[in-house]
C-alpha cells in the first residue's frame, strides 16, 4: 500500500507535513492554525477523518500554533513529549495528550511512527519516520547537527522532508545581530544549504525519489538556489522546494515507484502568522 505525502507549510512562519495512506494519516507539527490546516487539506482533496494522530517535534511556535484547536475539534490524540509539553504550556486535553520516547515506535493504525532525538534548542526535540509496508517517510526539520542518528534514518527513507534553512553566505552577510547568526549557525540551530546537500549526496539510499527541502529562511535562503544546488546532484532523485505560503501538491510514495498526483488549480491566499519564529 502506497503512502501520500504533502507538505501544507514550511518555513518560520509554520510547519505542517502530511503522511498517510488509504485507511489513515498523521500530521507531523501544527503550526499554522486550524483553519489553514482544514483549508490546505480541502484543496488537496485530502480527508481529515483520516488523521488520527499529530507529532509534534518540540514547542517552538511555528511547530504548535494550531495542535490546541485542531486536536479540540476533531478529538485528535497528540504525541509529545513530556518535556516538550512542560514546557510549551500547550492546554492539552489530558485525555489527548500522549508521551513518546526516543526510537519507540508508535503505532497509528497500519503507520509505524519511529521518533528519535535531535539537535536543536528546545525541550526535547524529535525528528520522526513514519513507516508502512517497507517505504519509510522522514521529517527532518530543525536540526542543528546531521548527527548520527539523522543519518541513519535519513538512508532508509524513499522521501524526505529535509531541513534546508539557510545560505552561509546570505546568513554572514545579512541584517541578523551576531548572537543570532552564531544561534542559527550553532550545533543546536538549524541546517545550512551545504550541509543539507552533504548528507544528501553521502548517505540517500538509492530508493529515495524524492527530497522535499524544507524550513527554508525567509531572509537567510532563496528557493532557486536552493532548487539549483540540489539539481546538480539529484541523479534519479525528485527535488521539491516546500513553500512557506502554500501546501505542496500530493506524493504518492511506494516501494517501486513514485510519483505526483494531479490536482486542478486554484488560487493560493498568502496565510501571514500572528507570530513569527526568529528562523
Amino acid at each position: 500500500m502506497p503512502l501520500y505525502i504533502a507538505s501544507l507549510n514550511s518555513g518560520s512562519n509554520g510547519n505542517c507535513y502530511y503522511i498517510g495512506n488509504d485507511q489513515e494519516a498523521v500530521l507531523v507539527d501544527a503550526g499554522i492554525s486550524c483553519r489553514e490546516i482544514e483549508k490546505r487539506m480541502k484543496r488537496l482533496e485530502l480527508e481529515m477523518e483520516k488523521v488520527k494522530a499529530v507529532f509534534i517535534s518540540h514547542e517552538h511556535g511555528d511547530h504548535i500554533t494550531g495542535v490546541v484547536a485542531l486536536s479540540r475539534k476533531y478529538q485528535l490524540p497528540v504525541y509529545i513529549t513530556s518535556a516538550t509539553l512542560t514546557s510549551s504550556r500547550l492546554p492539552l486535553e489530558s485525555s489527548l495528550a500522549h508521551s513518546f520516547l526516543h526510537e519507540q515506535p508508535v503505532s497509528i493504525g497500519q503507520l509505524l511512527v519511529t521518533p528519535f532525538r535531535k539537535a536543536h534548542d528546545a525541550a526535547d526535540p524529535h525528528s520522526f519516520v513514519v513507516s508502512s509496508d517497507g517505504i519509510h517517510i522522514g521529517v527532518l526539520t530543525d536540526i542543528g547537527v546531521c548527527c548520527a542518528e539523522v543519518k541513519k534514518y535519513f538512508s532508509k527513507c524513499q522521501a524526505v522532508f529535509l531541513e534546508s534553512n539557510y545560505c552561509e553566505t546570505m546568513l554572514e552577510n545579512g541584517r541578523y545581530p551576531y548572537h543570532l547568526k552564531k544561534r542559527i549557525r550553532g550545533g543546536n540551530g538549524h541546517l545550512s544549504n551545504t550541509e543539507a546537500l552533504d548528507l544528501f549526496v553521502r548517505y540517500r539510499s538509492r530508493h529515495l525519489t524524492h527530497l522535499i527541502l524544507s524550513h527554508l529562511s525567509n531572509n537567510n535562503n532563496d528557493a532557486d538556489l536552493v532548487n539549483r544546488l540540489f539539481l546538480e546532484k539529484a541523479g534519479d532523485t525528485n527535488i521539491v522546494v516546500a513553500s512557506r505560503y502554500q501546501e505542496s501538491t500530493i506524493y504518492k510514495i511506494d516501494a517501486v515507484t513514485s510519483s505526483a498526483i494531479s490536482l486542478p488549480a486554484y488560487t493560493v491566499e498568502q496565510f501571514v502568522p500572528m507570530q513569527l519564529s526568529l528562523f
